[in-house]
């Protein structure tokens, strides 16, 4: 393809020695998702029980969902280029109608929400299949896969909203299986088979900046809704108590995940010959529970700045035990795809975290949050001591080498 035509496919160039980086205009998109974040924390706050959280989740899972693969989108067109900036202006614009519908997703706008997503989902697919030229015969058609896929699980979405608050989590749940499910199956369609491996070969490193971006959107969100519900809370020595053990688990996560995974998984993926398989299992889906993780324990730093002397009660124990717990697995399982190895600091950390359910409903909120920020700073201290050296050493290292 001449350079000209590649202009004009509004695909990105690539340099097989470096990765594209992450565009302004990519990180405008993301805004749209810290308040869709935040949403969805608030939304599990204000309806923690066995129903809400099963709707939170089936939200949870939709709004990852439509951001990865919009991460995926904008790894093969360019950003750079105004019909994909005005794609990414016109898919902001139905994000915050998705947003701002999900508090009431359940309740009076299902509807709202359903055609959000599905414009969201299949319209990006389809403008994708114009954007390149037909010489493009990979990218074509597994986009029109894709296309085919989601507008299947469209017709449920919006099918979902139309009804009933409990028929509508059976038909949401039922298109988000149908959604989890293509990757995997590599979207196989009768008449045009399954994409292959080299379909979805990707710039691994800027697919891993943006989930490593997204991780950074997770973790502020939660440090919002702490430093907003500590400015409203009475200063008392259990309430700044609570507010330093919050910041220090928020802390905690990020170094668990930054110090030395983040840019082990960039270096891998970027050198990886199945770059594609590995996007999709290592970002695709198991940064799911590491965001969910995230989420979880900004409901318990809330709970805990609340009541930080109260009674544990399931609220607190899933929230302040779960969260660190989601986050943990979805750590070591990102860190074993890339590594090949389970982490004994991170499965350590799993444990204790099990260990410490029995005894959780007689301790205070504080006493609890506490214990689970020990938790993860004995997690990130012991791999920063295990490994030895800083990411700047072993990069360092590695250049010289």
């Amino acid at each position: 393809m001449t350079e000209a035509a590649h202009r004009r496919s509004l695909l990105r160039e690539r340099d097989p020695h470096q990765h594209n980086r992450v565009t302004f205009v990519e990180l405008f998109f993301d805004l749209v998702f810290v308040f869709a974040i935040t949403q969805i924390s608030h939304t599990l706050l204000a309806h923690f029980t066995a129903l809400g959280v099963l709707q939170v989740t089936i939200l949870m899972l939709a709004v990852w969902w439509v951001w990865v693969f919009m991460s995926w989108v904008t790894n093969w067109l360019d950003p750079e280029q105004t019909p994909v900036r005005v794609m990414l202006f016109v898919m902001m614009i139905a994000g915050l109608l998705l947003s701002t519908s999900i508090p009431k997703a359940f309740d009076s706008r299902g509807v709202a929400f359903a055609l959000a997503y599905v414009f969201m989902q299949v319209g990006r697919s389809v403008y994708f299949i114009f954007a390149v030229p037909k010489s493009e015969t990979g990218h074509r058609r597994n986009f029109l896969r894709i296309a085919i896929w989601l507008s299947v699980s469209g017709v449920l979405w919006i099918a979902g909203g139309l009804a009933d608050p409990a028929t509508r989590v059976a038909l949401w749940l039922a298109a988000l299986v149908i959604e989890y499910c293509g990757p995997a199956m590599r979207f196989r369609t009768p008449g045009l088979g399954a994409s292959t491996i080299q379909d979805w070969t990707v710039e691994g490193g800027h697919l891993a900046e943006r989930c490593a971006l997204f991780i950074i959107i997770a973790l502020g969100e939660s440090i919002v809704v702490t430093g907003a519900t500590f400015s409203e809370a009475p200063w008392t020595v259990p309430a700044i108590a609570g507010f330093i053990v919050a910041l220090l688990g928020s802390i905690a996560m990020w170094w668990v995940y930054f110090h030395l995974g983040a840019e082990a998984g960039s270096e891998h993926i970027s050198q990886a010959d199945d770059s594609g398989r590995l996007a999709r299992l290592a970002y695709t889906y198991l940064h799911l529970p590491i965001v969910a993780g995230i989420v979880v324990s900004a409901v318990g730093d809330e709970l805990l700045l609340a009541h930080p002397m109260g009674h544990s009660g399931a609220k607190e124990m899933l929230s302040m035990i779960g969260g660190p717990l989601l986050y943990l697995v979805g750590v070591i399982l990102f860190k074993y795809t890339i590594r090949g190895l389970l982490q004994l600091s991170h499965l350590v950390g799993i444990g204790l975290l099990i260990i410490l359910i029995p005894f959780a409903h007689g301790l205070s909120p504080l006493a609890l949050s506490a214990a689970t920020t020990v938790i993860m700073l004995i997690v990130a201290t012991w791999e920063a001591i295990s490994l030895g050296r800083s990411p700047a050493e072993t990069h360092s290292d590695a250049t010289s080498a």
